[in-house]
C-alpha cells in the first residue's frame, strides 16, 4: 500500500478529570472539593487541554463534566470542541451525582463521522459506558471507541467482553482510553482473541502524572492499521497523562 492509498491521522486519548487539579496523592484530599465545585483555575485547565488536543485530528475523552455544578454546568466537550477548532463533537453521560458531579466520555473529531454510537457497559456498579464513531462505509470503515474501565477486574471482564462483541468484525478498529489496568492482564486477552486488535507494542506510563509509573491508558489499532510515535502528553493538571499516536488509515477505511 502506497502513501497515496492511506492518510495519516494523528490520535490523542485524555482523562482530563474534568479539569480538575491533582500534582500529588495528598491533592486526592486536599483539594477534594474541586471535583464538586465549580472554583479553581478549571477554565485555564481546559484552554491547555483545548490547545494540545487542537494539533490532533481525533480525540477521546474521559472523565468530561458534560454541565454539572462542578463545571459551572458547562459541557466541556462541547467547550473543548470550539476552543480546539474541532467541527464534530459528541459526548456520553455517564455518571451524576445529583448534578454536583458529572463524568462522560468525549469523543472530538475534525473528520465527519458516517455514524455515532453510544453503549452502556456492564459491571457491578452502573456509570461506564463506551461511545463508538464509524468513519467509513460498512464494517469496513474505521471505528473509534473510546471507553473507561471499572477498577475492579470482574468489572472489567464483562466490559471488555461487550467491547469484543461490538468491535468483532471491524478490521480498521482503534479503542482508547482509560482501562485501569495495564495491556498485559488476562481479562485484555478477550480483546486480543475476540477482535482485529493487537497488544500494544510498547507500554507508556501515564498514571500517576506526575509520576508516571502504570500503563493503564492505552490507544489499541487493529492489525491493518500501521502506527507511529506513541508518547506521553500533560493533560493540564490532570492526574493522568494524555497518550498520542498518529495512525495510517486506508482511505477506502474513510468516508
Amino acid at each position: 500500500m502506497t502513501a497515496a492509498d492511506t492518510r495519516r491521522l494523528k490520535l490523542l486519548s485524555a482523562n482530563i478529570q474534568a479539569g480538575s487539579s491533582t500534582r500529588r496523592y495528598s491533592d486526592y484530599v486536599t483539594r477534594s472539593w474541586s471535583h464538586a465545585l465549580p472554583a479553581g483555575n478549571k477554565r485555564v485547565s481546559l484552554d491547555s487541554i483545548a490547545k494540545m488536543a487542537g494539533e490532533h485530528d481525533i480525540v477521546g475523552l474521559q472523565e468530561a463534566d458534560p454541565g454539572s455544578l462542578r463545571s459551572g454546568f458547562t459541557n466541556q466537550t462541547h467547550y473543548l470542541a470550539e476552543q480546539g477548532g474541532f467541527d464534530y463533537w459528541s459526548h456520553q453521560p455517564n455518571r451524576n451525582v445529583g448534578r454536583v458531579a458529572s463524568s462522560a466520555n468525549g469523543l472530538l473529531s475534525k473528520l465527519e463521522p458516517v455514524e455515532v454510537s453510544d453503549h452502556a457497559l456492564p459491571g457491578r456498579i452502573g456509570g461506564r459506558g463506551v461511545l463508538m464513531a464509524r468513519f467509513g462505509d460498512g464494517d469496513e470503515g474505521l471505528v473509534v471507541a473510546v471507553a473507561h474501565l471499572s477498577l475492579g477486574a470482574t468489572s472489567r471482564r464483562a466490559q471488555l467482553a461487550f467491547i469484543a462483541e461490538l468491535l468483532a468484525d471491524h478490521p480498521h478498529a482503534v479503542l482508547m482510553g482509560d482501562f485501569n489496568c495495564v495491556p498485559d492482564r488476562p481479562e485484555m486477552d478477550l480483546l486480543y482473541t475476540r477482535t482485529h486488535l493487537r497488544p500494544p507494542a510498547f507500554c507508556v506510563p501515564t498514571f500517576p502524572s506526575w509520576r508516571p509509573q502504570r500503563a493503564i491508558d492505552h490507544i489499541l489499532v487493529s492489525e491493518r492499521l500501521e502506527f507511529a510515535d506513541a508518547r506521553a502528553i500533560p493533560a493540564a493538571f490532570s492526574d493522568h497523562l494524555a497518550l498520542a499516536m498518529s495512525i495510517d488509515v486506508p482511505q477506502a477505511a474513510l468516508r
